[in-house]
């Protein structure tokens, strides 16, 4: 039986977080998501996974990053407003660990990416509402998705890392 999911935003976050001058991590997050699920039963290691972010909701906690981010040196959230993940295959490394494979597209760019999730497991809310937990993690290259802004600083530090880390938290509910 196929059992469908859908990310409970209310309860999750999705971010990234990327090395500035070589010397420090700088966080983001995206605000506005939606990721989907369906599974064998309540058997995770069956699942298929859909995702999207809309660019264009991209925090850093500044404006003005922000705005540059959302410009078409980085993302071109006017030209491409989503980046969407969709999985491939899932293997099982333990019972608390999966890896999801998967598709990501970012700037018209699809490469294949590997996830690690923690999967926390099912539990039903005092609501009634049954809910899936995982903790997602992976990285990228940036540059090979169309994210190719630089800039060395007079000193001949670069100042935006080519490595990101991506790091989400996600609940779903089963529907």
């Amino acid at each position: 039986m196929e059992t469908t999911w859908k990310v409970d935003t209310m309860h999750s976050e999705v971010g990234f977080k990327v090395r500035h001058m070589m010397i420090s991590n700088v966080s983001g997050s995206f605000g506005s998501f939606d990721a989907h699920a369906t599974t064998a039963g309540d058997d995770f290691t069956t699942a298929q996974f859909s995702f999207n972010a809309d660019i264009s909701s991209i925090n850093t906690g500044v404006a003005d990053r922000d705005g540059h981010l959302k410009s078409a040196d980085f993302f071109d959230a006017e030209s491409h407003p989503a980046l969407t993940f969709s999985s491939t295959g899932i293997t099982k490394i333990n019972d608390e660990t999966l890896e999801i494979a998967g598709h990501l597209q970012i700037k018209g760019h699809t490469h294949p990416v590997v996830l690690t999730a923690e999967f926390a497991g099912i539990a039903v809310d005092p609501y009634g509402q049954t809910k899936a937990g995982m903790t997602l993690s992976g990285s990228i290259k940036r540059s090979e998705f169309g994210l190719t802004w630089s800039a060395v600083t007079e000193a001949g530090n670069i100042v935006v890392s080519d490595d990101i880390k991506l790091a989400a938290e996600l609940q779903f509910i089963k529907q």
